[in-house]
């Protein structure tokens, strides 16, 4: 017979081997440290441009960035800050290396969603997030599973539940009830509407006090911040469901989103969620907050099926919400729920299989040009950056053959350069701040 204690036995046991697994992946200190990139990487690879011309320009200004030298003096090796003011202070052939941002937009929302565990969501977020980054994006992640492996990933492990997607939810009820028992003493006398009122365990935390701020935690990747996600936040499908209760009338599926419309407009390029396999409260956050939906799918035909359910019961949940409509306070979405954009992705690809092939052929087939053109390739090098908890840009490429890394990155490359181009279409469209 196994009871909780001895549940919690083995979990002890396993902390200890993700100790060390982190011991040996991060810095003595266990903390994740972000390498530096080549001057082949951040001419070919991230500015595109010729490394001939670059050796040039750095030649010519020797207040720029030079970088650290190798011994034998050959390669230079540059920090994420380093390649962002080359970006500021280089034009090539008069064109900006910095990002396309459309003028006068918040930050893009991305919710990476599906009902499928081992669909690649996580992989996915992460990869996009430093794609990004090296781009030259302000990111911010948001975590909202509570098996946290985009938290993990980012070298975020010892994260308390307060400040996760579920301190967030808690402090958006009790600021809406306090809001809506205002409204209600500023009403006219006789209109007889009742306070609600929430127990002193919700209250008394005093996350309703806490700064939008407080919430996001830096990264090792100086543009990329994260409002993390713990095991313990799993209880939050259980909270969510008690909270409604003591509030009915609460729009629970807007709290991420009123949050965030509290954080400034120009702090942030780019927002992506990594979303729990499944439809609950806080995939409903996920969703409501995004504008653009990326739906990944391996090409198996149960993820196909699984796929079709995910989609199919999304739609019958956002219709439910539609129940709140006129209820929802000005700022944040607009009910019925509307995306700029959706599109779905085929991850763990090989082109060489056919039961692949033939699944690709499906997906076409039912989704048309909303399947993107380019599927993320399942290879040696994507394997290794999952046992390891990095991105296939985090790794040297000098740890493995540089083809077999260059083809890893060129599928995820590619992957986000069409992801960037949606993006793009739907920034535009959005409302200006």
């Amino acid at each position: 017979m196994y009871t909780h204690e001895d549940l919690a036995k083995l979990q002890a046991q396993s902390l200890k081997l993700q100790g060390w697994i982190r011991q040996q992946t991060y810095s003595p200190e266990l903390e994740k440290t972000l390498r530096r990139f080549s001057s082949w990487e951040v001419a070919e690879l991230i500015f595109r441009v010729n490394q001939s011309t670059m050796r040039g320009r750095l030649a010519a200004d020797p207040t720029l960035p030079q970088g650290m030298v190798e011994e034998d003096g050959r390669q230079r090796w540059y920090s994420l800050e380093e390649i962002n003011e080359l970006r500021r202070r280089l034009k090539v052939n008069r064109r900006s290396l910095m990002p396309e941002r459309p003028a006068g937009k918040r930050a893009l929302r991305a919710a990476i969603a599906n009902f499928k565990g081992g669909a690649g969501k996580s992989t996915v977020a992460l990869h996009f997030a430093h794609a990004a980054a090296l781009d030259g994006y302000r990111v911010l992640c948001v975590d909202f599973d509570p098996q946290a492996t985009l938290s993990h990933s980012m070298g975020l492990s010892d994260v308390s539940e307060d400040y996760t997607v579920w301190g967030i939810m808690a402090r958006d009820l009790v600021r809406e009830t306090e809001r809506m028992n205002s409204a209600v003493s500023g009403a006219e006398s006789g209109t007889a509407l009742p306070r609600r009122r929430l127990p002193d365990q919700i209250t008394g935390m005093g996350l309703q006090d806490l700064r939008p701020g407080d919430f996001i935690k830096p990264t090792s990747w100086p543009t990329i911040d994260l409002i993390p996600s713990c095991a313990n936040a799993a209880f939050v499908e259980f909270a969510s469901a008690q909270y409604r209760h003591l509030n009915p009338e609460w729009s629970f599926f807007a709290a991420v989103s009123r949050y965030l419309d509290q954080l400034p407009a120009e702090d942030y390029d780019l927002m992506i969620f990594d979303c729990p396999p499944a439809i609950g409260y806080q995939s409903m956050n996920a969703v409501f907050a995004a504008d653009l939906l990326y739906i990944p799918s391996g090409p198996a035909y149960w993820e196909y099926d699984s796929t079709t359910s995910f989609i199919g019961q999304l739609a019958e949940a956002l219709e439910d919400l539609s129940a709140f409509e006129g209820s929802v306070p000005a700022g944040t979405f607009a009910l019925p729920k509307a995306f700029q954009d959706v599109r779905f992705l085929l991850t763990r690809y090989e082109a060489g299989n056919d039961l692949h092939r033939a699944m690709r052929a499906a997906f076409e087939k039912v989704f048309g040009d909303k399947l993107t053109r380019n599927p993320i390739e399942m290879t040696r090098a994507v394997e290794q950056s999952g046992r390891f908890l990095s991105s296939v840009y985090e790794i040297d490429y000098r740890e493995m053959t540089r083809e077999t890394w260059r083809r890893a990155r060129a599928s995820f490359d590619t992957a986000y350069a069409e992801f960037k181009g949606y993006a793009l279409e739907a920034w535009k469209r959005m409302e200006d701040v």
